[in-house]
């Protein structure tokens, strides 16, 4: 995994983080409910560069 993909994917669920404790915080439901796509999405970004790094040692 590239390191500057791993820090996006990492921002990201970061970022989801935040913005869903904020929507805890101030019971806002969509706020927390984005907050908790944008993690999922990190996950996301995480395992399929996770793939990527599977195939290339595959290969390799």
């Amino acid at each position: 995994m590239s390191l500057k993909d791993k820090a996006k994917a990492t921002a990201k669920k970061v970022e989801g983080k935040v913005e869903e404790t904020t929507g805890d915080l101030t019971g806002n439901h969509e706020a927390q409910a984005k907050g908790k796509a944008k993690q999922a999405e990190g996950d996301v970004r995480n395992a399929v560069e996770d793939g990527k790094d599977n195939v290339k040692k595959a290969v390799d």
